[in-house]
């Protein structure tokens, strides 16, 4: 039982370890027709810039030893605390963007901030329960990890909260940030 919830979790987080998310909600898709407003499309390059962020920090997985407890636990807290870190960077980049040039821009960034600070907790709460966990007992610390990981289902489109937004919706098609963040694969692709 032990090492089968120790390979779960580590399993888990290597699944994490690429960034990929799935599905599609339907930002991708263009609302209006017609050029995207160039102010919309620098404010969600900023926008789009902060929220990568969490993808560009560097994130170890924990390598698959079921013979090695005590260094999976370890290696599991160091990227519980990445993880957390990276959402942190994201949610604060997000505050800082500025305002919209949109009606109801700041509320949908305003969402995705408060998104990804509770990833971030969640991952730093998780870390603090691996730490304390008894590495030959993985339905602790470990456990936590593999729920942590689970939450990033509220991530599978980090723009989600856009969609009543439809003038900033559109502007992701061109601006640049948002493109790149579908190259790392962080938001789904039409």
């Amino acid at each position: 039982m032990r090492r089968s919830l120790v390979a779960t979790a580590a399993v888990a987080a290597l699944a994490l370890a690429g960034c990929t998310t799935g599905g599609n909600s339907g930002t991708s898709s263009t609302p209006t027709s017609g050029a995207a407003n160039p102010q919309a499309v620098a404010y969600m390059d900023k926008v789009c810039g902060a929220a990568s962020e969490f993808a560009k920090i560097e994130k170890t997985a924990p390598k698959l030893d079921a013979g090695d407890s005590t260094k999976l636990k370890a290696e599991m807290a160091a990227y519980m605390g990445q993880l957390a870190d990276a959402f942190a960077k994201s949610a604060e980049g997000l505050k800082n963007v500025g305002p919209s040039p949109v009606a109801g821009g700041e509320a949908a960034v305003t969402r995705m901030a408060e998104t990804f600070t509770s990833l971030s907790a969640v991952f730093a709460d998780a870390k603090v329960k691996v730490e304390q966990a008894d590495a030959n007992n993985a339905t602790g610390g470990l456990q936590a990890a593999g729920e942590a990981i689970a939450k990033l289902s509220e991530l599978a489109d980090p723009l989600r909260d856009l969609k009543d937004v439809p003038e900033l919706q559109k502007a992701t098609q061109t601006a640049q940030k948002c493109q790149e963040m579908q190259r790392l694969n962080v938001t789904p692709t039409s």
